[in-house]
């Protein structure tokens, strides 16, 4: 570790460690057993994004709006994990725990990239919804294809433009004490408590970004509720009301489980008290588990493509038993 922290490559006043060293679990009994469970949620993950992208691209019934936006999550979800889990296993099941500079800000911006659009896809279906309920019958001139897919698109690129100046910042940070991460990945917060000339613009983008990310989506999606139930509230009787409100769920369920997430993160990273290895499986899980949960989630909450899933299942039968006749 000493002829690693030696190995600096300086720019004028910018000192930068050559390699991080990514802590990861120490002093854990087993702990590759819970590499593994993270590769189990993985390997979860990305079959039931697959499947729900597959469903979408396929079937032209679902080629909407609502469902380019449920594409669009199912993309961030895969983006996500891949950017964390697969690093993770090479890193930890290859015993080398360095990860180069470069690598580190790449593994940095890919992560927070895709959960910055996975944020903001919320508040777009937050939008469909609302439209779909508060102005039923503008919702075709206000809420489209092409509205769609131009809103998503700015939503990429808004993402891209933040997350990718909220990393490159960090090329302005001196390392000059140590070089490894509390951390199973490049995580920015644990990256930035190795700085020794901390900026405030560093600061301020860094709470730009949050506030952007994570503090306006989270109020813009109880603002569209509260516009929801109010609309809701004026239907006459309970069963156009709880109509209304159903196709709400899956949207209610992804925001839950996102925005419980951030916080289950946000309060590891302001309480010194938990131990390194608490704060990493509690931040792994957070991380993880949303991607896996929301595929499920689609399946058993969208009518349209629970009706897919059951035809193909039945054709399937079907052909089965006229193949053993």
């Amino acid at each position: 570790m000493s002829s690693l922290n030696t190995n600096f490559s300086k720019n004028i006043s910018i000192v930068r460690p050559e390699y991080f060293f990514i802590l990861g679990l120490s002093g854990i009994a087993y702990g590759n057993y819970y590499y593994v469970f993270l590769f189990i949620i993985y390997f979860i993950t990305v079959i039931g994004n697959t499947t729900v992208i597959l469903i979408v691209a396929i079937n032209q019934s679902l080629h909407s709006a609502k469902y380019f936006a449920m594409f669009n999550m199912a993309l961030a979800n895969i983006g996500e994990t891949n950017a964390l889990i697969p690093n993770m296993m090479k890193t930890f099941f290859s015993d080398s725990q360095y990860i180069s500079y470069n690598s580190c800000l790449a593994n940095m911006f890919f992560v927070y990239f895709f959960i910055a659009v996975q944020s903001v896809t919320l508040v777009v279906m937050a939008y469909d919804r609302f439209i779909a309920i508060c102005l039923p019958l503008r919702y075709h001139a206000l809420v489209n294809n092409n509205v769609m897919s131009v809103v998503l698109s700015v939503a990429w690129a808004f993402s891209a433009s933040m997350v990718g100046l909220l990393v490159s910042l960090i090329t302005q940070i001196s390392f000059c004490e140590s070089n490894v991460i509390q951390s199973y990945f490049c995580d920015h917060a644990p990256v930035l408590r190795l700085a020794c000339n901390l900026s405030s613009i560093i600061t301020f983008i860094r709470n730009l970004n949050a506030v952007l990310f994570f503090v306006a989506p989270f109020f813009i999606i109880v603002l569209s509720y509260i516009g929801i139930f109010f609309a809701v509230s004026k239907i006459t009787t309970w069963e156009a009301r709880l109509k209304a409100l159903k196709t709400c769920v899956s949207h209610l369920l992804l925001v839950m489980s996102f925005f419980l997430s951030v916080m289950c993160i946000s309060i590891i990273w302001s309480n010194n008290s938990l131990t390194s290895n608490a704060g990493i499986i509690i931040t792994s899980l957070a991380y993880g588990i949303s991607p896996m949960l929301n595929p499920i989630i689609y399946v058993l909450n969208t009518v349209e493509i629970k009706v897919l899933i059951r035809k193909v299942f039945n054709n399937r039968s079907a052909n089965r038993r006229n193949a053993s006749r």
